[in-house]
């Protein structure tokens, strides 16, 4: 599985990239997986406002680094977005990137890690239904990871605490559970795609 880790916040003072390197470390002891860390500051993107939904334009004329957010984003074949939550929903800077996506991620797996205000909880909900949009397959998080004051539980270096990583209920066990799945899918629905052209 070629994975992206996809850090969907670009403000100063983010604890999000602490996140994205706990779930890049658990990634790395999985086999037969390739991760790759991506973070949304590095394309910073106009506001969408082309005249045509991106999926039924033709003639399409994209900003140069949104092309470049599209190419990247074409070659995974899962990922996991990393979001805070920003007023019950995503960043609004997340939700521009995805709204210049036409067909890079159909069909493809999507688990999303959040944290914040109730874990996060209302994010990854309101992202799961924009990503539908784009004909992803959201993972369900049943356990959930969805973090209530994950600054203090993740360090710097994306280390859980010991504290934490004694419960075997707790988040590194649901991560685990969600990452297993996200691979599941993204090896069958790797299968079917290929089955398909």
């Amino acid at each position: 599985m070629k994975v992206a880790v996809i850090i969907g916040a670009i403000r100063e003072g983010r604890k999000t990239p602490q996140q994205a390197q706990w779930v890049m470390k658990t990634l790395e002891t999985m086999e037969s997986v390739k991760a790759e860390l991506v973070d949304l500051r590095d394309y910073p993107m106009p506001l969408f406002n082309e005249p045509v939904s991106p999926r039924y334009n033709p003639d399409r004329k994209i900003d140069t680094t949104a092309k470049k957010w599209l190419d990247k984003l074409a070659g995974f074949e899962a990922y996991v977005f990393v979001t805070p939550e920003y007023n019950h929903s995503v960043p609004g800077a997340l939700k521009n990137a995805i709204d210049y996506v036409d067909w890079q991620l159909a069909r493809k797996p999507v688990a999303v890690v959040s944290h914040g205000s109730a874990g996060g909880a209302r994010a990854e909900v309101a992202l799961k239904e924009i990503l539908s949009e784009s004909r992803m397959v959201p993972m369900s998080t049943q356990p959930g990871v969805a973090i209530s004051g994950m600054s203090e539980k993740i360090d710097e270096d994306g280390n859980l605490s010991a504290e934490e990583l004694a419960n075997p209920y707790g988040p590194q066990s649901a991560l685990e559970t969600l990452l297993k799945e996200l691979q599941w899918y993204s090896d069958a629905l790797a299968v079917a795609r290929a089955a398909d052209k």
